[in-house]
């Protein structure tokens, strides 16, 4: 399971959300940031750019969708 927020809802029953991750180096101890972008199923076209979604580890759907929406956690204003 995983939290991002939805940068696009254009998709037929498809969402895009981005992840960010920060994580302090090993060696170093600098503070590391990462982003990810998903694919996600959204079947009932749920989710709207701006949200805040958890997505969870599903079979593929596609090419590139791996993921499927799991709840909307927070609405965009």
């Amino acid at each position: 399971m995983r939290q991002g927020i939805v940068t696009s809802d254009k998709g037929d029953k498809t969402i895009t959300v981005r992840i960010d991750d920060a994580r302090r180096h090993r060696k170093y101890q600098k503070i590391v940031r990462s982003t990810q972008k998903l694919h996600v199923h959204d079947e009932k076209n749920d989710a709207g750019a701006g949200d805040l979604v958890r997505v969870i580890e599903c079979r593929p759907m596609s090419a590139t969708k791996r993921w499927r929406l799991d709840e909307v956690l927070e609405r965009a204003k």
